[in-house]
């Protein structure tokens, strides 16, 4: 394959998510080549386009975010004439990804019997709250509610403190990364056997997942977990310091890397203390280590102590914002900030892309569509369509929207897959 294509260049991704974990999980396939539909009610779309502030050219950037990479189409599913449409595009598409409540796509007629008939090549997605099977299989999932049923809230915060959510919806995240690598789990499976697969992910079964060490702990040793503020359960040190001017972040991991810090602190006596000298005594003893440690990083800047134990090979770093992280030269060199052209925004920074491939790159071809900018266009080419149709279409309020090209050149329009 071409070094110009992704490596999922040919593959049609259906986008019937909204919010958060289904639609990073379908913007991960169409980063690495995929051409992904995404359906949008006819009425306001994604429920993130009205998240904010802040706002851009009245696109939110929450939306903008987690939506590259795709083509937006709207349509009324509640409408017979919508799920006319909708059968269509499950029948050319090789990956349908959807988080209703579970049984939606059943209602409709859409559920294993009809892919069985119908599109028995579709691996289907279904992202979910609970799960399909269980007690709780019917309620709907929020990331801040698995947060804390899960058990990841009660070990996040000050050891003296109530429990805290983390800074971004991380089980939302982690779960739409779950999903995108059980996509193509199921497609390779396809591959060998010629046939897709229903295949699901729950927010509550990552929350679960995500607990991995720690849960180990409790499974294994009967050890309920807590807090420890940004310190580690079994290491030690390996948390934040103040400084002079500002607060450094340390995590040493093993006896070896221990030694050397306490040379580079000026305590090298640390190393022979019966108290510090293994990592297991170093964590029976933390709040006292902590206390020498914090004592002695205050005497001197960030910056020096950084050199200094980088020099001796000690893990360490600032304690960066946002801005500064987003802005850091190293972030540019990985291409981690993007720019591009959107129809109503014009340059667009963006997140870049956190994996590299060398022979198939992963790159920002799209930007994040406009509501409904792609309809006539999906309509006319994927289902043949003709202009008199859409337009009775539109006036029946079936769809919504209509073709606004991007300006620039750095926006491509992915090939169509012929067979």
């Amino acid at each position: 394959m071409s070094a110009a294509h992704g490596a999922l260049d040919g593959l049609r991704v259906l986008d019937l998510t909204r919010i958060l974990a289904g639609p990073l999980c379908t913007m991960m396939l169409g980063d690495l080549g995929a051409d992904v539909i995404k359906v949008e009610p006819v009425t306001g779309g994604d429920d993130t386009r009205g998240w904010g502030p802040p706002f851009a050219a009245g696109e939110s950037a929450y939306f903008l975010g987690v939506n590259r990479n795709k083509r937006s189409l709207t349509l009324d599913l509640a409408s017979a004439a919508g799920r006319e449409i909708l059968d269509g595009l499950v029948r050319r598409a090789d990956v349908l990804v959807e988080n209703f409540k579970a049984g939606t796509l059943e209602k409709w007629g859409v559920g294993d019997a009809w892919f069985a008939a119908h599109a028995p090549r579709v691996v289907r997605c279904s992202i979910t709250g609970y799960g399909t099977s269980g007690p709780r299989a019917q309620e709907p999932g929020y990331d801040f509610i698995l947060q804390a049923e899960s058990g990841l809230m009660s070990i996040c915060g000050a050891p003296a403190g109530p429990p805290t959510k983390y800074g971004v919806a991380i089980v939302d995240v982690c779960t739409g990364m779950l999903a995108c690598s059980t996509i193509l789990a199921a497609l390779e499976a396809r591959r060998r056997t010629g046939r897709g697969q229903h295949v699901e992910v729950s927010l509550h079964d990552t929350a679960l997942a995500m607990l991995v060490n720690v849960a180990s702990s409790y499974l294994v040793a009967g050890r309920e977990a807590r807090r420890f503020g940004n310190g580690h359960p079994t290491i030690v040190p390996y948390t934040t310091y103040p400084t002079r001017d500002g607060q450094v972040a340390v995590a040493v991991g093993n006896d070896a890397q221990f030694a050397r810090f306490a040379e580079a602190v000026g305590r090298p006596e640390w190393a022979e203390d019966a108290r510090f000298a293994l990592n297991r005594d170093r964590v029976v003893h933390r709040e006292v280590l902590d206390g020498l440690i914090a004592e002695i990083l205050r005497g001197d800047s960030a910056q020096a102590w950084l050199d200094r134990l980088r020099a001796a090979g000690v893990p360490c770093g600032r304690i960066n914002s946002v801005a500064q992280a987003l802005e850091d030269p190293h972030a540019a060199a990985r291409g981690m900030v993007e720019t591009v052209e959107h129809p109503a925004v014009g340059a667009l920074r963006l997140l870049g892309i956190p994996f590299k491939l060398a022979a198939t790159p992963a790159a920002v071809r799209r930007p994040p569509p406009t509501l409904g900018q792609h309809t006539d266009e999906i309509l006319r080419e994927e289902l043949g369509l003709d202009a008199a149709r859409i337009a009775a279409l539109r006036a029946r309020k079936v769809v919504s929207g209509g073709d606004r090209p991007a300006s620039g050149s750095s926006v491509e329009t992915p090939p169509r897959r012929t067979s």
